[in-house]
């Protein structure tokens, strides 16, 4: 065993991710070990505080405060970028990168934002970027892009992204509670920070289907480019309606490509799905993404997206596939690592070229003539009615319209959208929601 050589790994950060990359890294080492053909050394660990208790024991020895330290150290060659934000993230990966070491991340808004910038260092310094864990937890998506689907274009990828929001999104239609009530219960239980903002606004999820697209397109498409929208603003309601419809609601990222016109679209918005869509299906804290390829067809991909186990073994994934490059010098990544460092050109589709069916719901006065002028409203934007459900609204004096709408696109819900605000018989902002004819 003493010509197995060692390869030294440095954890930067140490919240819930890191301790779970220790915990199981060391626990299944030895087997570990055993499939890379390498020894696995935990040499260094930042953190904020080296003198907080932690559930996960480590070495003193091992603790610094310094990330950059591990960053520099030439004795580490494999960085864990841990910690989460934008700001020493992207120091600590850009000093490691610098130093030609491999870097391995979970952290999606990073990559959001300095993407360019990290692969540009990865590139010129003979550094890699290994980032599994930034999208959808342990389900492997990033390796099924870059490497199993490889012979692919994806003219469409679409799916849960967001286990807060997914599980918000059961409870509401479960229970029929509001929004408030089970938003509350997810923030008990662990489900929702503190902040529920990044999650069910929409942002968490942009953050991830930016990597995708950047994955399957070589695109890279900034949250202001998308039409980004959250789950606050739905009610059980909602959840009824779109049952009498054959619906359920998901908060989906959608990547679509149209090939012929060269046009890629990137949002993230909640969904109206088919109850016989299996992604309509997938329920609780759990992820699932549909990809469809033009030579392999569509594939689906299911599993926990978030949490430090699932977290840890997309991390600890990165780590072995990096120590077989140190020791191999090559690696099936690299294919799709060459090939999304090339920039290809496609423009974001305009919004008229952004089309489908809508689901529109709205609080009115409970008079007579309002139906018809909001049809003529809709009319005057060539946005054509399929279905019309009437009832009582939860104020008094008050009914609720829900149309849905035939083919239409951005451009003109939008308008629509826009002239029925200013309507004096509408009582509330409308509700616009997506209708996913996912086939």
């Amino acid at each position: 065993m003493s010509d197995v050589p060692t390869i030294n790994i440095g954890l930067c950060g140490f919240g819930t991710v890191g301790q779970g990359v220790w915990k199981h890294l060391t626990a299944n080492r030895a087997e570990l070990e055993a499939r890379v053909g390498v020894k696995l050394n935990l040499a260094r660990v930042a953190v904020r505080d080296a003198r907080k208790r932690r559930t996960v024991k480590i070495p003193r020895r091992c603790l610094t405060e310094d990330p950059l330290a591990i960053a520099t150290d030439p004795s580490i060659q494999i960085v864990c970028e841990l910690m989460g934000g934008t700001t020493l993230a992207r120091r600590v990966t850009l000093a490691a990168l610098r130093q030609g070491k491999i870097v391995v991340s979970a952290n999606k808004a990073l990559i959001c934002e300095h993407g360019p910038e990290i692969i540009a260092a990865a590139q010129k310094h003979g550094g890699h970027f290994f980032f599994e864990a930034s999208v959808a937890g342990g389900i492997p998506i990033i390796k099924v892009l870059r490497e199993g689907l490889v012979a692919n274009r994806f003219p469409r990828i679409y799916g849960i992204l967001n286990g807060t929001c997914n599980y918000i999104l059961t409870q509401m239609d479960e229970q029929e509670a509001p929004y408030a009530g089970v938003l509350a219960e997810a923030k008990r239980l662990g489900y929702a920070e503190a902040d529920e903002s990044l999650d069910v606004d929409g942002w968490d999820t942009a953050h991830k289907a930016c990597v995708l697209a950047w994955l399957a397109h070589g695109a890279w498409v900034r949250t202001d480019q998308m039409i980004v929208e959250g789950i606050s603003r739905i009610s059980p309601a909602d959840f009824k309606n779109a049952a009498t419809l054959g619906f359920g609601i998901k908060l989906l990222a959608i990547i679509t490509r149209d090939f012929a016109k060269n046009e890629l679209c990137v949002r993230v918005h909640p969904t109206l799905l088919p109850g016989a869509n299996v992604i309509a299906k997938v329920n609780g804290v759990f992820n699932a993404i549909s990809v469809t390829g033009d030579v392999v067809g569509t594939t689906l991909y299911s599993g926990r997206g978030a949490g430090q186990d699932a977290t840890a073994s997309a991390v600890i994934s990165d780590i072995a596939d990096a120590a077989a490059l140190l020791k191999h010098g090559k690696g099936a990544h690299l294919i799709g690592e060459a090939t999304t460092m090339v920039p290809r050109t496609c423009r974001l589709a305009p919004p008229e070229s952004i089309r489908c069916r809508y689901y529109l719901r709205l609080t009115v006065k409970d008079q007579p003539g309002v139906l018809a002028r909001v049809a003529s409203v809709m009319a005057k934007h060539r946005v054509s009615i399929a279905s019309v459900l009437q009832g009582p609204a939860d104020r008094p004096d008050a009914a609720s319209l829900v149309l849905t709408t035939h083919e239409s696109n951005e451009r003109a819900m939008q308008g629509t959208l826009r002239q029925l605000k200013n309507l004096a018989s509408m009582l509330e902002e409308p509700l616009l929601l997506r209708i996913g004819d996912f086939d």
